[in-house]
């Protein structure tokens, strides 16, 4: 009994210390409104609570047995072993699962102790059923696991150099010496699309011997010493490029203790999240909020930094990133809309980065689905030319980046497909892009002729397909359109509202978009019209959209549809909650896409078109937001408002009336206060 308070005391003093160490300027850290294991049950979001950092390559947590998607389904206590990658929220099989670890001689029926799992942003701990104990953190390429055994029972580690999400192509392991050993691996990539390749190097901090199991299996037995119960492993992970272990020493991966690589992964969650502070709302509601920021730091994987600055291009050929730091890992068909749009705004420095690597891939042999040679487990690039327009529209990257780029764009533009409808509304948006963008660089013939394509390729397809409402626009699955009802793509391209309401008539539409919410017929479980309850304002009705995202961001209301189809009886209750089953019934949080979004309506601004650097205003959840883009401050307030659905009756910034219930990008970074009176 003594023992198990010793070791109770010392787990209160170092989560105690994380907690010091994180706290902001308010005196309470915002860590503490993270919950890590929101959407981590079941199909309700397909998260996990792995210990990872801002934007690292490694998130490591077990993987449940049977597994959801991100690995880990915090209602199944059993699990297959501790893997060091995922993606956040993706669908398909998920994508990662590898160099997993099993801290036990048999691993047969080993399940976590419900009652002991903790986590929190950068750590994880838990019993497992055999009685070892599990502390796992991690920095941007290593994964740091700690198990300290019972005694009496023998300090063994099997590891699985086979485990994945999705088919191994290729894998091999050797070991360097009684504390080290290496390996590798060539993966199939998220819905079996491309591969990934991935090097990893484990060191141990005591000698082993090992044998061999089957199915590829090694067997690490660390010998028994008096008072030595623990065993810490850490596993380094290289992008593709073996060249990234030529200086990694053993002091370098041992210089840190534990509990201060801890205590660091907090302090570099609480440097990203800190700087966004909220007054007002509920518990619940702030920890939603900062779940969802926590949740869209999880990608791009920061591939290089300043000791190590090669990386395998998309091309299979290794580059160097001499200017800048690379990045890998995008789902942007899923995200474009929302997460990059938020980064950009929330973390311009780091934002210059990340699309410069995006725009890398237009040098290095971009496909909209992955490559055969991807640094890092990743999912597709479609839009990546409207995302790349709106970061240099808002000065993220330079003119001689999209000048690189541009023939690439070109090349993508001439050869995305048009067989269905979606896609040709689709297809016509980033025509539309690439004409914006061509534009700005002074290619004026190709503006032309990407405009007039976009225009034509919109015209020929919406008044045919998505103008004439009939009993079919709210079918979903088998009507020929991915993932989405004609309801909800008819609203997809918001860049050509101006020529719906030339075909169909103002009025009607914004008729029509009341009656797309008021029967419940929008789709808050996939991303095609995601942005469709922020076009009120450019219908002229602009006060209906606060209290309509309100409702879906934190309303128990009806949902007729999941991720890929419509519910056999509609699901009523909340999109988004503070819970494991954090997200509607099969809705994806899609690497930070649904975070995003939640970010953007918590905060009263969304950027409807994507590469027009204009965000829409309705009414904020909080009584005040202050947050910096870059060195400017921004302070987002309400004024005389006395309930949540209060009717908004205008918004100034810095003491000027916003008629159109619309702030320019360039306006607000320029810092002040946007001011919503009631």
């Amino acid at each position: 009994m003594a023992m198990k308070q010793v070791s109770r005391l010392r787990c209160v003093l170092a989560v105690s210390l994380v907690v010091m160490a994180a706290v902001g300027s308010q005196g309470r850290s915002v860590l503490d409104r993270v919950n890590v294991f929101m959407g981590s049950a079941g199909d309700n979001g397909q998260l996990a609570p792995a210990a990872t950092v801002p934007f690292g390559m490694v998130s490591v947590c077990p993987d449940s047995d049977p597994r959801q998607h991100a690995g880990y389904d915090y209602e199944v206590a059993r699990i297959s072993g501790i893997s060091l990658n995922r993606i956040s929220g993706v669908g398909g099989s998920g994508c990662g699962g590898n160099v997993s670890l099993m801290p036990d001689a048999e691993g047969k029926d080993i399940r976590i102790d419900k009652s002991t799992e903790q986590a929190g942003p950068g750590y994880y701990r838990a019993t497992l059923s055999n009685g070892v104990g599990v502390e796992l953190t991690a920095t941007r390429d290593m994964a740091v696991e700690r198990f300290t055994f019972p005694a009496g029972k023998d300090k063994v580690i099997v590891l699985n150099p086979t485990a994945s999400f999705e088919k191994i192509y290729q894998y091999h392991f050797r070991v360097l010496n009684d504390r080290t050993a290496q390996g590798g691996l060539i993966s199939r990539n998220t819905c079996g699309r491309g591969y990934y390749h991935l090097l990893y190097r484990i060191h141990t901090d005591q000698a082993y011997s090992t044998d061999t199991l089957g199915n590829g299996r090694v067997r690490f037995t660390f010998p028994d010493q008096p008072g030595q119960r623990t065993v810490e492993v850490r596993i380094v992970v290289a992008p593709g490029t073996p060249q990234y272990f030529a200086n990694l020493t053993p002091e370098k991966v041992w210089a840190t203790p534990f509990q201060a690589l801890r205590q660091q992964a907090a302090r570099q969650w609480e440097a990203v999240l800190g700087p966004v502070q909220v007054k007002g709302g509920s518990k619940d509601e702030q920890t939603m909020f900062y779940t969802a920021l926590f949740r869209t730091y999880h990608s791009p994987f920061q591939v290089t930094d300043k000791d190590f600055t090669h990386y395998m291009g998309t091309d299979g050929q290794t580059y160097e990133a001499t200017a800048h730091t690379y990045y890998s890992c995008w789902s942007l068909w899923d995200t474009y809309r929302t997460k990059f749009s938020l980064i950009m705004l929330l973390q311009p420095g780091r934002s210059r980065d990340i699309l410069w690597s995006m725009a890398q891939l237009y040098t290095t042999g971009k496909q909209d689905w992955s490559t055969n040679y991807e640094c890092t487990p990743t999912v597709r690039s479609e839009h990546a030319i409207a995302t790349l327009l709106d970061a240099f529209r808002k000065g993220i990257v330079s003119e001689q980046t999209m000048r690189a780029a541009y023939p690439g764009m070109a090349a993508e533009a001439n050869r995305l497909p048009h067989r269905s409808p979606d896609q040709c509304l689709e297809t016509a948006s980033d025509y539309w892009a690439l004409a914006q963008l061509a534009g700005e660089l002074g290619y004026d013939s190709e503006c032309r002729l990407w405009r007039q394509r976009g225009e034509q390729m919109f015209d020929s397809i919406w008044p045919r397909h998505f103008q004439n409402i009939d009993a079919t626009y709210t079918k979903m699955r088998g009507n020929g359109l991915y993932q989405g009802t004609r309801w909800q793509y008819r609203w997809a391209a918001p860049m050509f509202l101006d020529r719906m309401e030339a075909m169909h008539g103002r009025e009607r539409l914004a008729e029509e978009l009341n009656t797309f919410f008021r029967d419940s017929l929008y789709n808050q479980g996939n991303e095609p019209d995601i942005h469709v309850p922020f076009l009120f304002g450019r219908l002229g009705q602009p006060q209906k959209t606060g209290p309509l995202v309100h409702a879906l961001m934190l309303d128990s209301i009806m949902h007729r549809y999941g991720g890929n189809d419509a519910y056999p009886a509609p699901y009523r209750g909340h999109a988004f909650k503070n819970a494991p089953r954090g997200y509607c019934p099969e809705m994806d949080e899609d690497d930070g896409a649904m975070s995003a979004w939640f970010v953007f309506a918590s905060m009263g601004l969304y950027p409807l078109i994507v590469g027009e650097p204009v965000y829409e205003l309705f009414s904020p959840v909080f009584d005040e937001i202050t947050f910096r883009s870059g060195k400017a401050k921004i302070v987002i307030r309400t004024r005389g408002r006395h309930h949540p659905r209060q009717t908004l009756q205008r918004v100034t910034w810095n003491g000027r009336r916003l008629d159109a219930f619309r702030i320019a990008h360039s306006d607000l970074v320029q810092g002040g206060q946007l001011i919503f009176w009631y």
